[in-house]
């Protein structure tokens, strides 16, 4: 196996950490089901294995943002339940019932279109009411007026040729700490449960309610108390990866599942006056030892690592990267790292003293799940169980 893919640029997953996570996940949550979030190739460790890997442990379902998502993990052979978050056009409505692949539903006139075309593909089809509580994106918009909203999940319950399984919501501010957040993400969870109540008391029942996503799931376990313990069911993402939600809710407990790894192809020395890279950033002022690195922007290392501002790990030591990351090549200096040659492994992120995926997002000015998610198809994914390489995924030779 160790033989089996190109060492140019990989991704390292550790499955054994994506289990020992679900499993903490799921003792905070008091054993209450986890479906777990594989949208965006969860996370950009690959959804397939990942999947898998948590069925093993115990997943009760699966959440994706669209179809495509959907279709790839039944034709890998996963059988658990599985909820599309987003959108799909109401025309594949066969297509999702022949997967047997659940939809957000999340207006009336996206319910009719969706029953209308289960009802020409001659079935039901399962789907999830969401419920629009203060994140303003999709969903019956009860903080806007509570009533409509009331009627109108309702009537879309009742349209032929739908099930409605599902009811949820989302947070938008439960990964932060402030006041005025702490009392928005509240208020969003009791008009959930309100809204829970009133269709209750209409005679609306759900298989399942699920709410909590990774903050909400570890700062509020307790929650689900306010509503019916046999229904409800967590929807963590991002912690499962083994990152905090945000810099601001922090836990110290997970362990990150991803390290990005390339090779070194040439070192060279650059002598006083000589630059290197596009635009000419960097000119050394003394002899300087450089390492070429086979990575760049394509690969999901940032640009904006460039000129000093990204450190990567060989032989266990830090190399700052020299001048502008190009599409496919950076380099990094090694003058204080002697040993370091063609060939060597180096740790883009996830290593002891290079960056971590946090500190890249942090030097970048963004949040770590862009930085996972920007890890391109073109670099393989290798899965590791106790230390030993399971399996490889490349996409450009599947």
């Amino acid at each position: 196996m160790e033989n089996t893919f190109e060492r140019h640029t990989w991704a390292e997953i550790d499955l054994d950490a994506l289990a020992h996570n679900f499993a903490l996940i799921q003792e905070r949550a008091g054993g209450m089901p986890l479906c777990a979030v594989v949208k965006a190739d969860a996370y950009g460790h690959g959804a397939v294995h990942c999947a898998r890997a948590m069925a093993k442990a115990g997943a009760a379902g699966f959440a994706v943002s669209c179809l495509a998502e959907a279709v790839e993990l039944r034709r890998a052979g996963l059988g658990q339940p599985i909820v599309i978050l987003g959108h799909t056009q109401p025309a594949f409505a066969g297509v999702l019932m022949e997967n047997d692949v659940s939809q957000a539903c999340f207006s009336l006139e996206y319910a009719e279109a969706l029953s209308a075309a289960a009802l020409n593909a001659g079935g039901r089809l399962r789907v999830h009411i969401k419920v629009d509580t203060g994140m303003g994106r999709i969903g019956f918009a009860v903080r806007t007026d509570f009533d409509k909203a009331v009627a109108e999940m309702l009537a879309a319950c009742r349209l032929p040729g739908l099930e409605a399984v599902g009811l949820f919501q989302h947070f938008a501010v439960a990964d932060s700490v402030s006041p005025d957040d702490r009392d928005y993400t509240a208020a969003q969870q009791a008009l959930f449960c309100k809204a829970y109540e009133a269709l209750h008391a209409a005679g609306q029942e759900f298989a399942v309610v699920h709410c909590d996503n990774s903050a909400a799931v570890m700062l509020h376990p307790e929650w689900p108390a306010a509503l019916p313990a046999e229904k409800c069911m967590a929807r963590p993402g991002i912690i499962l990866y083994g990152y905090d939600p945000s810099g601001e809710v922090r836990f110290h407990c997970f362990t990150p599942v991803m390290r990005l790894k390339t090779v070194v192809s040439q070192v060279k020395t650059l002598a006083p006056g000589e630059s290197t890279s596009y635009g000419r950033h960097f000119t050394a002022e003394k002899p300087t030892r450089i390492a070429t690195l086979c990575a760049g922007y394509a690969d999901g290392y940032p640009r904006l690592l460039s000129c000093g501002k990204g450190i990567v790990e060989l032989h266990g030591k830090p190399a700052r990267v020299l001048g502008n990351v190009c599409m496919d090549q950076m380099m990094v200096d090694v003058t204080d790292i002697p040993e370091a040659k063609e060939g060597d492994e180096a740790i883009l992120w996830g290593g002891r003293v290079s960056d971590s995926a946090e500190s890249i997002a942090d030097k970048t000015g963004t949040i770590v799940y862009e930085v996972l998610c920007g890890v391109s198809r073109r670099v393989p994914r290798i899965y590791y169980q106790q230390g030993r390489i399971s399996d490889v995924s490349d996409l450009l030779e599947s």
